[in-house]
């Protein structure tokens, strides 16, 4: 029977160009032999087929939930998602955008009525202490349940004991027959073959690259890809999953190798550009030349091992690393990232030293749910040297534009959640805006609501995912307010409970145990080394968003006096953790928030250094902050000439000026001589190098004397982090640096003033009397 639901299911996705979903509902082990006949049943090649389970020795490939990443960028004919033992959302987004036009996803569930009530290995870890598994609720399974029984394009099969005591919930079929006109071309034949789609007036690409698109979207784009042949030249091609926009971009790329350019192309890994290197290696006609199976290059370890194209006119197409292509862009005439939301902005920048580059980045979907790109990335590519040409691609390849499992899926994990409409929220002003609490029970029944807040916090961070909806939903420790505007969501935040932990956890902490979801207590406890740290209630802000039409509104800073207000009697400080910015800097100072650590590498997702700031409730809070802010301040002293050596300067002016602890001045006289001697009088910076430090932390805390921004980045490149004085010079725009010098020596007119003792006001009085 289920071979049956199976095949009938595959018939009618091929016919329509859609794909099916099969739910096999029961015990586990019925269920894996029951996708094993399904599978069967479809007549696909095994290698086609992925298994993603907790489990091993499956014929098909095998991945395992937490690795579900691998299905980036690929396509495959059908997937099985085991969803027993450990379901992690984010598998099943992955799973889903792998599944190609006439394919079928597999899922192995519990039976519907009984999985939300299920506790897994996922919820594990969503029971943070104190909390315990017992506190996690299912509403995210609930409500998963609810669209796999309402959604076309669903079956779903309750398993028996036996195959005869199977029930055909529901058979998935939609009716569809294919014989519409709203289905994506099957091939080049659908839009006109090679011969028939010609190149547009001037191009600059062979005919045969505008023969292979598929849509008149893959034909914009390619004549975008056009500008990377000229230096200076960057291109963002924008796309829901199976747009087309990886082959776009691997035409484009055949056709610059073809006219023996150098292209450089990276991805999360070289399984996710396949696609590109397909049709790179289809437009040449050649062979790549390298070890391994180029036939199928989804079947090697990513980056074991370079991949490249060679064509007869000396260019390439090579794939590196992301880490290894940042190093050797500059090397490359042009440089092609794809899925590049998935990758660390610390990355996406080292790429920039590439003569022209492009973007390919996945929108509404797993991938576009990583922000960095869109939310830290963008910003900074179009302050770069580059003209960027955006394209977007709407129209779908490998799946028709009405496949219902799209629609399902988007609905199912908020994969095209978006905050409410600017018309509807432009008017809005703060001081009419309510505040209320978003309890999870209300979202789940008001998906407006829901879609409105979780929209704000994916369109406003660069890491917002599928497991993310489950944990607003389901986790214990987590809480969301937010501020509504004429019924429309316009500011979210997401908060969770920190600390309180019993001496037992806190000791195992100390001494390198692992304690999930407390992230500020594991900072000051196993990094900074301080046991005690833990025991403090907390309340962290894990997320906060305001609606991009209200930026600069006072929305975010009146949410925040909010929750403030709520939650002050109930725990002993606020916390949060970032991304750090000057801007972010400011705002959460002025917020009553102050500086305790920043971290001693930068965030892989963010591209920044991360800041952790404590706003003190109770007396237990204030001392927490008081010890950190001591131990931040003297830590900087020497941190900043080593592993903060290349913290942008306006950052740790920030981060300086938000910590409370008072700069320590207790200089010898012989120090003091020193400084004075360099401000007024033939003195050098280089003879107590200690001395001026200790005074510009003092300075940069206190705010006093009021320097302007370029002396206080004089202060933090030169005397804190200790860089070579013509490299201060020229990045700070000084004609010389002797006139460098001098305007460090001027600047510690004021600051001796301002910390002089009477030996060093007696000192600068000799040399303003000679």
């Amino acid at each position: 029977m289920i071979a049956g639901v199976a095949r009938d299911l595959r018939a009618e996705a091929e016919r329509a160009n859609e794909r099916r979903v099969l739910v096999l509902a029961g015990d586990r082990d019925r269920g894996v032999d029951a996708a094993y006949d399904a599978v069967e049943s479809l007549g696909v090649d095994d290698g086609a087929v992925t298994m993603v389970s907790t489990r091993e020795g499956f014929r098909f490939e095998e991945t395992r939930p937490r690795n579900a990443d691998e299905l980036l960028g690929r396509t495959r004919e059908a997937v099985v998602l085991d969803c027993h033992e450990r379901f992690v959302p984010n598998a099943l987004g992955r799973a889903v955008g792998a599944v190609d036009g006439g394919g079928l996803l597999v899922l192995l569930t519990p039976p519907l009525d009984d999985w939300p009530g299920i506790r897994d290995r996922f919820d594990d870890s969503l029971a943070v202490p104190p909390f315990g598994i017992g506190d996690v609720t299912g509403r995210f399974r609930e409500r998963l349940v609810a669209t796999l029984r309402a959604h076309p394009g669903v079956a779903v099969v309750a398993l028996g004991d036996s195959a005869a005591d199977d029930a055909v919930e529901r058979d998935g079929l939609t009716g569809a027959d294919g014989g519409g006109d709203d289905g994506a071309p099957d091939g080049p034949d659908a839009v006109g073959g090679p011969d028939e789609r010609s190149a547009p007036p001037g191009a600059r690409f062979p005919a045969a690259a505008y023969g292979a698109c598929l849509t008149a979207d893959q034909a914009r784009a390619l004549r975008a890809f056009e500008s990377l042949a000229d230096p200076g030249a960057a291109v963002v091609v924008e796309s829901d999953r199976g747009r087309g926009k990886s082959s776009a971009a691997g035409l484009a790329a055949g056709a610059l190798a073809t006219a023996g350019r150098d292209v450089l192309v990276t991805a999360p890994a070289f399984r996710n550009a396949a696609e590109v290197f397909a049709r790179a290696r289809d437009l040449i006609g050649g062979e790549a030349d390298g070890d391994g199976d180029e036939a199928d290059p989804g079947s090697r370890e990513d980056g074991a091992n370079e991949r490249e194209i060679r064509t007869p006119a000396g260019g390439r197409v090579r794939f590196l690393p992301p880490a290894t292509a940042a190093d050797v862009a500059g090397e490359a005439d042009a440089a092609v990232v794809d899925e590049a939301a998935a990758l660390p902005v610390r990355l996406l920048e080292g790429l920039l030293d590439a003569p022209a580059v492009a973007f390919c980045t996945t929108v509404h979907g797993y991938e576009g749910a990583g922000r960095g790109f869109a939310v830290r990335f963008r910003e900074r590519l179009l302050d770069s040297r580059f003209a960027v040409r955006d394209v977007r691609l709407d129209e779908p390849i490998r799946y028709a534009r009405d496949d219902p499992v799209e629609a399902w899926a988007s609905r199912a994990l908020l994969l095209d959640a978006r905050p409410a409409v600017d018309a509807a929220v432009g008017d809005a002003a703060v001081g009419d805006a309510t505040y209320r609490a978003l309890d999870p029970d209300d979202l789940c029944a008001d998906e407006t609501l829901l879609g409105e807040a979780f929209g704000l916090l994916v369109a406003a961070h660069y890491r917002t995912e599928p497991n993310d909806l489950a944990r607003l939903l389901d986790a214990p420790n987590l809480v969301a307010r937010a501020l509504v505007a004429d019924g429309r969501v316009v500011a979210v935040a997401l908060l969770a409970r920190e600390g309180g932990l019993d001496a037992a956890t806190r000791r195992g902490m100390y001494e390198g145990e692992r304690v999930r979801g407390n992230m500020v207590p594991d900072v000051l406890t196993s990094q900074l080394r301080d046991e005690g740290a833990a025991a403090p209630r907390g309340l962290r802000t894990v997320r906060i968003a305001t609606h991009h039409a209200l930026r600069d509104a006072g929305f975010g800073a009146r949410l925040l006096d909010e929750v403030h207000a709520e939650f002050a009697g109930d725990l002993d400080y606020f916390s949060v953790g970032y991304g750090a910015t000057p801007r972010l800097l400011r705002f959460w100072r002025r917020a009553g928030y102050r500086t305790v650590h920043l971290s001693t590498s930068r965030n892989d997702a963010s591209g920044e250094y991360s800041a952790v700031m404590l706003r003190p409730e109770t007396a237990a809070g204030r001392d927490l902050l008081d010890r950190h802010a001591v131990a931040f301040r003297d830590r900087e002293r020497d941190g900043l000439s080593d592993a903060h050596r290349d913290v942008d300067p306006d950052v740790v002016r920030g981060a300086i000026r938000a910590c409370p602890a008072p700069g320590p001045v207790d200089l010898t006289e012989t120090e003091w001589r020193s400084v004075v001697g360099a401000s007024v009088g033939p003195g050098m910076y280089d003879t107590a190098p200690g001395a001026f430090r200790d005074l510009a932390l003092a300075a940069l805390i206190d705010g006093e004397p009021a320097l302007d921004d370029r002396e206080e980045r004089l202060l933090v490149r030169k005397v804190l982090q200790g860089r070579p004085w013509e490299e201060v010079a020229d990045e700070l725009g000084y004609v010389s640096t002797s006139a460098c010098m001098r305007a460090l020596g001027d600047a510690y007119v004021p600051v001796v003033e301002r910390y002089g003792t009477e030996f060093a006001l007696a000192e600068r009085e000799r040399f303003s009397n000679e």
